[in-house]
């Protein structure tokens, strides 16, 4: 048995997982506003309460899956969305915690989990070379390149919210990425709230209707499925721009399937065909007819089963 760990950006979600990858004994906690080490006591007591759920011998390692950066070499983790998370001993902190057993402790990022997880249990079943594109508030890409897992000398690896997509650099560019501040949840809604701002573009859009401070991603894709022209003008850009990405992630890497998952998809997943559509007029002509899009098949669950995976395989 071992337990998964998946930190997320208002929960904690834990489980703990046989080695087919069945779910024994979920459990979550919010995060509530919690900073710097109150985050790392919740995750504790969270190990807590799956191992008082399981006899305790039996737990053989633990996988934690964090939002950010997990650096191998100095075990300490950054997460920019939890306050005082920017070089967090998170690895001494649990193995302290469990110090008197012998369970071992791995820590990755959020885009390795994921394409873990649907590796493991989810879409990327029998692949060797696959990528999962999480597009949620950021954009992250974990890479499975012939059967591993791509780190890099940081492990910064799938960073893809500062892909360069566009040739003429703007400001916004330095704090979100190119690719970010136009096709992620958040970039979707910057791009909405600028054209409203205006004024004079789509007068009669359905956003009008909302408090612009307020409008969120969902409020987008709902005027978008009322064919809302100003929605449509966003969301084309965004699908221009997925497409982009895939394709060269394709023709870098040839892999079997590009699985899509995060928040965004979510209501963005029927337009996964559309993506392949625009993937087609950039990417490497060959490579581009041996992949498959796909949704994600474990959705919010990804990066828990990862994690579940990345004890599972953790070294002896």
């Amino acid at each position: 048995m071992v337990i998964g760990i998946d930190i997320g950006g208002t929960k904690i979600n834990g489980a703990v997982f046989d080695e087919d990858g069945d779910m024994f004994h979920h459990v979550s906690h919010l995060l509530e506003g919690r900073t710097g080490k109150n985050v790392g006591s919740l995750i504790c007591q969270i190990i807590d309460e799956l191992m008082d759920s399981r006899k305790v011998e039996n737990i053989e390692a633990i996988g934690v899956c964090v939002p950010g950066i997990a650096n191998v070499r100095t075990r300490k983790v950054w997460a920019p969305n939890i306050e005082g998370w920017e070089n967090y001993p998170l690895q001494d902190e649990i193995e302290k915690h469990i110090n008197r057993l012998s369970i071992t402790v791995e820590i990755a990022s959020d885009r390795t989990c994921y394409i873990l997880g649907e590796k493991w249990r989810g879409n990327a079943i029998g692949c060797n070379n696959a990528a999962f594109i999480a597009v949620g508030t950021g954009i992250g890409i974990g890479l499975l390149v012939d059967g591993q897992v791509l780190h890099g000398h940081g492990d910064i690896v799938g960073a893809a919210g500062w892909l360069a997509l566009e040739p003429d650099y703007q400001e916004e560019f330095k704090s979100y990425g190119c690719f970010e501040s136009q096709a992620s949840g958040a970039g979707i809604v910057l791009q909405t709230k600028k054209l409203l701002k205006t004024g004079k573009i789509f007068p009669k859009s359905l956003l009008y209707q909302k408090n612009i401070d307020f409008i969120n991603t969902y409020d987008v894709f709902e005027a978008y499925n009322q064919n809302d022209e100003l929605a449509k003008q966003v969301i084309h850009k965004a699908v221009k721009m997925w497409g982009m990405a895939a394709a060269n992630i394709v023709s870098l890497l040839n892999p079997e399937k590009i699985i899509w998952g995060g928040g965004v998809f979510g209501p963005a997943v029927r337009l996964i065909n559309d993506i392949y559509t625009e993937a087609l007029r950039w990417a490497q002509p060959i490579s581009i007819k041996q992949v498959k899009f796909e949704k994600s098949e474990l959705g919010g669950d990804a990066g828990l089963y990862g994690a579940g995976y990345l004890a599972l395989k953790s070294p002896e």
